[in-house]
């Protein structure tokens, strides 16, 4: 069938729309109309980085929609379930199996290698193969992926709402909810104030932490996350953000989740927490320089990196969805919605710090 998707026809270019043939599902896949997909900040290093995913492709790996049709071999998902889609991973391997597929020996090959692992791709322009990316590729109007990339989820909740649980919204609720696990009365900090470190600071207040402190340089989004439930917010280019957690909470805050990326503030992250806290990093990172006798060792603190929030999607994804029909997980808060053909100026907008959570409505 052919269909409209926003193509990367190259490192460092913008997406162009383009006409593209999706082939059917193969037995174990399923064919699903994408109602909207989020924008991530993965989908814009993928695209700006060489190397990493081949080119030309269709990117995108939050999205939501509706089961078109079904292989032969699918079971448990059935022609007109509303879906989230999330990541590949293999389902046998020991960490798949321990229930960590976030951690799956295949995740890079899966998720970034351009194709099946038969070597096919279910995507073609003109007479050009296009990478399939994350196992869906969702920045097209209809996608094809395995079932097993795909999480059944409520039919009355709003699918331009649910594309994000599938990494972004999953990988800062799930850090907190499934790795980290603080307990009423610990204090947590949050590092970025984007989408990840929303969904984080909501997590944070579920569990009941007394101090949740929001870093960030955009007054806006520290606003915003003091609406979620963050106690405390800090600019952290008009303050010392180490200094200041440490005067909130005596020694240091008991966790600290790092969004940015940026090494200077996973630095800071390490110098924030007290003695035997911990440090999950959730985002691609640069080189750093620690000192690990001072920064780690002597106190006992733990760095950590979390992938996909340490989540099993099939579990955590209607979690999430029922969180949110009972008010106290509203990630409408953080969605705005542009329609296909302003994708570019989606990316843009999320960029700036204009917007929190872009969704592409196809």
């Amino acid at each position: 069938m052919q269909v409209k998707a926003a193509v990367t026809l190259g490192y460092q270019q913008p997406f162009v729309i383009k006409d593209v043939e999706v082939a059917p599902p193969g037995k174990d896949e399923i064919l699903v109309k994408i109602v909207a997909t989020g924008v991530c900040h993965t989908d814009a290093v993928m695209r700006d980085n060489p190397g990493v995913v081949p080119m030309p492709a269709i990117l995108g790996h939050e999205g939501a929609g509706i089961v078109a049709s079904v292989g032969e071999a699918v079971s448990g998902i059935r022609v007109g379930d509303h879906v989230v889609l999330s990541y590949a991973a293999c389902h046998h391997c020991e960490n798949c199996l321990s229930n960590h597929p976030s951690a799956c020996e295949d995740f890079n090959t899966l998720n970034f290698g351009g194709r099946r692992e038969d070597g096919t791709t279910p995507y073609r322009l003109e007479d050009q193969d296009l990478s399939l990316f994350f196992g869906q590729s969702s920045f097209s109007q209809y996608v094809v992926t395995r079932a097993s990339n795909a999480v059944v989820v409520d039919p009355e909740v709003d699918l331009t709402l649910l594309g994000p649980l599938g990494c972004g919204i999953q990988t800062g609720s799930g850090t907190v909810l499934n790795r980290l696990k603080p307990v009423v009365g610990e204090s947590l900090v949050v590092f970025g104030c984007g989408a990840v470190g929303l969904s984080a600071i909501m997590a944070a207040k579920l569990t009941g932490c007394s101090q949740i402190i929001a870093v960030d340089i955009h007054a806006s989004r520290l606003a915003l996350a003091g609406e979620l439930g963050a106690t405390h917010q800090i600019n952290g280019k008009e303050q010392d953000a180490v200094a200041v957690i440490k005067q909130i909470t005596g020694k240091g805050a008991h966790y600290a989740v790092e969004t940015t990326g940026v090494s200077a503030i996973v630095l800071q992250a390490v110098h924030a927490v007290k003695p035997l806290g911990t440090v999950a990093i959730v985002g691609f990172t640069g080189d750093i320089t620690l000192n690990v006798q001072n920064d780690l060792m002597a106190e006992g603190k733990s760095l950590v990196g979390v992938i996909e929030g340490d989540a099993v999607p099939a579990l955590f994804i209607p979690l999430l969805v029922q969180l949110y029909k009972q008010g106290k997980f509203p990630i409408d808060k953080l969605i705005a919605r542009y329609p296909l053909a302003d994708i570019n100026q989606a990316f843009a907008d999320s960029a700036s710090g204009k917007v929190i959570k872009p969704v592409v409505v196809m």
